[in-house]
């Protein structure tokens, strides 16, 4: 199982460019569609997690299906598997990175890798969009997430993703906490 763990995050870590969003899509495919490591809700779960904690998301995605099933050495071994293609190739790339970068193909297979990359972080988005609950909170506060950050982007202003995230961790509290009180309050009239 160790092994599976190291070489499985070593393929995702090798063959997925454009960072940790690129590789939620091949995460979700390889751990919970063909491994059935984690399910979707899971995976939901520690997406979330995974983006709220220091780190990029893919080293701790890895580190927690690792964790989930072998402990914390399964941990260093997924997460070693994701990290080594980057090292290496990183690695590779320095020794030659003036020509590599003058290279006109080079310049070419980066276009056309944006394009790709692209395309995967928008298909991780839906994939994630149709997984939220079907109830009203969560999708007025990804709207209102997707619209505030539409919005700032057409004006070139930015907002950090830090704050983004806590103001929905915030949200998400006073909103359920309040639903729970009047649930509450229902039971007991």
């Amino acid at each position: 199982m160790l092994l599976s763990l190291l070489f499985t995050f070593f393929k995702i870590g090798l063959f997925t460019f454009g960072g940790g969003y690129a590789m939620i899509s091949q995460i979700k495919e390889t751990v919970v569609e063909k491994r059935k490591w984690l399910n979707d809700d899971e995976l939901m779960q520690i997406i979330t997690i995974a983006e709220s904690t220091p780190g990029p998301i893919a080293i701790n995605l890895a580190t927690y299906v690792g964790y989930k099933k072998r402990g914390v050495l399964g941990s260093a071994f997924a997460t070693l598997g994701v990290v080594i293609p980057s090292v290496i190739i990183i690695f590779i790339i320095s020794l030659f990175l003036d020509a590599f970068m003058a290279n006109v193909y080079v310049a070419y297979a980066f276009v056309g890798i944006k394009c790709a990359v692209a395309f995967l972080i928008l298909k991780t988005g839906a994939e994630m969009f149709l997984s939220l609950e079907k109830k009203p909170i969560p999708v007025i506060m990804f709207c209102a997430v997707l619209s505030l950050t539409f919005i700032l982007e057409l004006f070139s202003k930015t907002i950090s993703s830090v704050f983004i995230i806590i103001a929905g961790g915030i949200i998400g509290i006073i909103v359920y906490s309040v639903l729970k009180i009047g649930k509450r309050e229902e039971k007991e009239s």
